[in-house]
């Protein structure tokens, strides 16, 4: 779990979380429908999980929020703004954790985190490295300031990432697949990570994930998606009993061991 004992630099309390509304959205490109009638409304602070099988819709909604992509039908709210309108992400403090990490393997990992910093001139050179370093410690990553993205685990890549998106004061964090290629315990890790940064922050997070586990130890509430509809949400414990066996073959998905695929291997 991330700790610090050096003071908190960031100004969360200042620019309090906000929540992410979906009214009757729908998307379609060209005849194909990607998205059907989505409402759904995530609150201040909440970590919510959105699942679904690839193809989805999962990232769709997930460019919706940034303003990436524009509704075909209804209307998406970021606090009271709409997310269309480019005003939005002037006003509304936005983080994106991106599957790959997206780091700039050019610039070395303090370099990396301080970009965005410098190139919005939020302060002096140590200001920035207050706020850098302080990103790093929490993520104990301090050590590997120095380094260039290449010199870097896949984990190590991920947690950089994330203190990447610390560093611009996010009301709002997403995540795209934050465990994907990472084994077992870096990705309880991670999970740990996105869960304190709740209560040490008090940002709003939304993570799409095929990860089962992180979903059901970390949502407040999760969705899930299939075939551009939300199909389920429900807080975990919830979720875990439900009664549609779209959501429970989902959850947990069995192996036809008589299927021929597997008679094949054993020949």
């Amino acid at each position: 779990m991330p700790t610090s004992s050096t003071r908190n630099p960031f100004t969360a309390e200042e620019s309090p979380a906000v929540g992410v509304t979906f009214e009757d959205l729908s998307k379609s490109f060209g005849r194909h429908v990607v998205l059907k009638n989505i409402t759904l409304h995530i609150e201040p602070g909440e970590i919510f999980v959105l699942m679904g099988p690839s193809g989805s819709g999962k990232s769709v909604l997930l460019k919706h929020i940034v303003g990436l992509e524009a509704p075909s039908g209804g209307r998406v709210t970021v606090g009271s703004q709409d997310a269309a309108d480019e005003t939005t992400r002037e006003t509304v403090r936005m983080a994106m954790v991106f599957q790959a990490g997206a780091l700039f393997n050019s610039l070395t990992v303090y370099d990396n985190l301080a970009l965005y910093l410098r190139e919005h001139r939020l302060g002096g050179e140590g200001k920035i490295r207050e706020k850098v370093m302080h990103a790093l410690q929490i993520l104990s990553l301090a050590n590997a300031a120095g380094k260039f993205p290449s010199e870097l685990s896949g984990g190590m890549r991920k947690r950089v990432a994330i203190a990447r998106a610390l560093v611009m004061e996010p009301q709002l964090l997403l995540y795209d697949e934050p465990t994907s290629e990472l084994d077992p315990v870096m990705s309880a890790t991670i999970s740990e990570i996105i869960a304190s940064l709740k209560d040490e922050y008090h940002v709003t997070s939304i993570v799409v994930s095929h990860d089962r586990d992180l979903a059901l130890s970390i949502a407040d509430r999760i969705g899930i998606l299939m075939g551009g509809e939300l199909i389920a949400l429900a807080p975990p414990a919830e979720l875990k009993h439900s009664s549609d066996p779209r959501v429970r073959d989902f959850l947990n998905p069995k192996i036809d061991l008589h299927h021929p695929r597997f008679k094949q291997l054993e020949t």
